[in-house]
């Protein structure tokens, strides 16, 4: 699979498609990257920070934290003075959600769905898709291949830019994971699902019948200066190529031998 990296919107402007069959298509698709490149607003990295105002006593435990990527789920995390997560295992850094809006690359869906994606570590700064398991309706994220059986969007923003909705609304919750759960995820303990159909998950049976606090998530852009830092960085470490579609973890095949 061909790549290119995060650095590839400087001044809005996108450096690699995916490849498309067709004319028709062809030019239908470069017209939708052209728009999407043209706002802006939408290719600005952010951090996700939580908000709970459930009338439970754990609301506190979920309100006021941050989103971090962790063993293939989201996260809610404390944070500290400075926005970033404070990990439960001092041994285990952890990774706050880091991301921004770009159209899914999935020809046979129409209209086609805008995406989010996230760096899952700072180096190397690998992203992947943020998507909704359609069996667990947990949040997770992974490569194209993952990702594009499951719900991968339309991801947008509230008519203020600052809630994160998907399908139209903020339909979120975290669940209250296990002790066996919370341990195998380095101590972290409220994991975040989508509600889709605003039921509470099936009334909690989705999920074992653990406790589902509803809560919103909102947009903290990145400062100026971290953002284009990351950028710098990540255009010396990451190969731009002409086509294709976003580099991810997984994807990424050893090329074949040479021919003697």
């Amino acid at each position: 699979m061909a790549a290119f990296g995060l650095g590839v919107f400087y001044g809005g402007v996108i450096t690699g498609i995916p490849v498309v069959t067709g004319v028709a298509e062809g030019v239908h698709h470069q017209k939708e990257q052209n728009k999407e490149a043209a706002n802006e607003t939408r290719m600005i990295k952010f951090y996700i920070d939580v908000y709970c105002q459930a009338k439970s006593s754990k609301a506190g435990e979920v309100d006021g934290g941050v989103v971090v990527v962790h063993r293939d789920a989201l996260w809610v995390c404390r944070k500290n003075d400075d926005g970033f997560p404070i990990s439960p295992n001092p041994q285990q850094p952890l990774h706050p959600f880091t991301g921004f809006y770009i159209m899914y690359p999935d020809e046979d869906r129409n209209p086609r769905e805008r995406g989010l994606v996230t760096t899952l570590n700072t180096d190397p700064p690998m992203l992947n898709w943020i998507y909704v398991d359609k069996s667990t309706q947990a949040l997770t994220y992974g490569n194209r291949t993952q990702s594009i059986a499951h719900v991968v969007g339309p991801w947008d923003w509230t008519d203020d830019e600052s809630g994160v909705t998907l399908e139209g609304w903020e339909g979120f919750v975290a669940v209250e994971v296990s002790d066996e759960e919370s341990a195998a995820a380095d101590g972290l303990r409220w994991k975040l699902y989508y509600d889709r159909w605003d039921d509470k998950l099936a009334k909690g049976k989705l999920v074992g019948g653990k406790r589902v606090l509803p809560c919103s998530l909102e947009r903290r852009p990145l400062p100026d200066e971290v953002r284009k830092a990351q950028e710098e960085a990540a255009e010396r470490k990451m190969q731009v190529k002409s086509t294709g579609d976003l580099k991810t973890k997984l994807d990424l095949k050893d090329p074949p031998p040479k021919k003697k």
